[in-house]
C-alpha cells in the first residue's frame, strides 16, 4: 500500500522522550507502532483494518490504550507545544470528525422507539 503514514526519523528523535522506558521486555518499534496509531485514527478505520505493514492490529490497539491511560499522548502534546516559540491556540471542529458506522444504532431501542424519546428515570 503506498499511501501508508510513516514519521520521519526527526520526527521520532523529538518523540522519543515521551515514550515510557524498557522494562526488561524487548520493546516493539516505536515508530511503526505509532505511524499505524495515526493512520488508523487518521483515517477512521477500525483496529483489524490497519495494513499489515504497521504490526498486528491487537499490538496497535493494545499500545494505544496503554499509552493512553498512561498520559503519553498528552506528554508529547504539551512537550512539543511548550517547544514552540509561537504560541497558537488550536481547536478541534467536532463538525469535521466522522462517526463509525454503528452509532446510528446506538440511539434506536426495539419496536422503533428512539432512546431519546424514553422518559429519564427518577434518581
Amino acid at each position: 500500500m503506498s499511501n501508508l503514514y510513516w514519521l520521519t526519523d526527526a520526527q521520532m528523535e523529538r518523540l522519543k522522550p515521551f515514550f515510557p522506558k524498557s522494562h526488561g521486555k524487548p520493546r516493539v518499534d516505536d515508530r511503526r507502532v505509532l505511524s499505524g496509531i495515526i493512520f488508523i485514527n487518521r483515517n477512521g478505520l477500525r483496529w483489524c483494518d490497519a495494513p499489515k505493514e504497521y504490526g498486528p492490529a491487537k499490538t496497535l490497539y493494545n499500545l494505544w490504550k496503554r499509552w493512553s491511560e498512561n498520559g503519553v499522548f498528552a506528554r508529547i502534546m504539551v512537550g512539543l507545544a511548550a517547544e514552540s516559540t509561537e504560541h497558537k491556540t488550536i481547536m478541534i471542529d467536532a463538525t469535521y470528525l466522522e462517526a463509525h458506522r454503528t452509532v446510528s444504532s446506538l440511539c434506536v431501542k426495539k419496536g422503533g422507539v428512539g432512546a431519546r424519546s424514553v422518559a429519564p428515570r427518577a434518581a
